[in-house]
């Protein structure tokens, strides 16, 4: 009879491993992967391992998606998907929004943006998507004009720059790094907070929250109606990670759902 019980129990084993799927996420560390780490116990309860892949890079996870080597990201706004598909030739589209990442100004040189000096040095992404936001950032300050028929624009689309502001275009990333060496720099809110910076108390300016660069989830096409890309849009999309992101990120990231 024990026997029999033990061959059930590994028999019982089995079934449930064979029922489990593994969905691959990509992202980068915060605070996406955060968010992917809280909702995986949840997934878990309806047979769902997620096992979220942390990257510090905006291309490679667009180019695991497309390969199959990931079932999804999470890093990225709209205007910066629509920017890769079309230079890329991948076939990604978002399932849902999650929240907005306000992008902010900061310095290690000044306390006040009032004090930028003339011919300051200005550290901004140089995704085109990212760079053209990090201009209206500026824009917004009243430290800038820009061309408004410029769709995506560069610092070559600047009509006014009283401060003779001088630009250096860096990969998003690192752009905490430059801090030392710039008197300001535009950076993304996932990076700054991964450099311990907090945007609602260190960012000398910080983007309106009524920006459009809301951040999605992101599948190959063809793969939005699969049960466990359903089930992850719900987690995220749910009251507890409403609640989370309040609690954790205070202010600094918003629920855009």
């Amino acid at each position: 009879m024990k026997k029999l019980l033990a061959l059930g129990l590994v028999a019982a084993s089995l079934v449930s491993s064979a029922l489990a799927t593994t969905l691959k996420v990509g992202a980068t560390p915060v605070p996406h992967a955060e968010i992917l780490e809280f909702i995986a116990p949840e997934l878990k309860k309806s047979g769902i391992n997620l096992e979220v892949k942390v990257f510090n890079d905006y291309v490679i996870p667009n180019i695991a998606v497309e390969d199959g080597d990931l079932d999804a990201n999470f890093f990225q706004h709209i205007p910066y998907l629509d920017e890769f598909n079309k230079n890329k030739g991948t076939h990604l589209v978002k399932t849902v929004g999650v929240h907005l990442e306000p992008m902010g100004v900061y310095s290690k040189k000044i306390k006040s943006i009032n004090e930028l000096k003339d011919g300051a040095i200005v550290s901004i992404p140089n995704d085109p998507t990212n760079e053209s936001r990090a201009l209206d950032v500026l824009v917004s300050a009243k430290l800038i004009e820009v061309d408004t028929n410029a769709k995506l624009r560069t610092p070559l689309d600047i009509t006014k720059n009283p401060k003779n502001l001088k630009f250096k275009e860096i990969e998003a990333a690192t752009l905490p790094r430059t801090l030392n060496d710039v008197d300001i720099a535009v950076i993304n809110t996932n990076f700054a907070m991964n450099a311990n910076l907090n945007p609602t108390k260190d960012a000398l300016i910080i983007e309106s929250k009524e920006s459009p660069y809301v951040n999605i989830l992101v599948v190959k096409d063809g793969n939005q109606n699969k049960d466990s890309i359903k089930a992850l849009n719900k987690a995220l999309q749910s009251q507890a990670v409403r609640d989370f992101i309040a609690q954790k990120y205070k202010g600094s990231i918003v629920p855009a759902f």
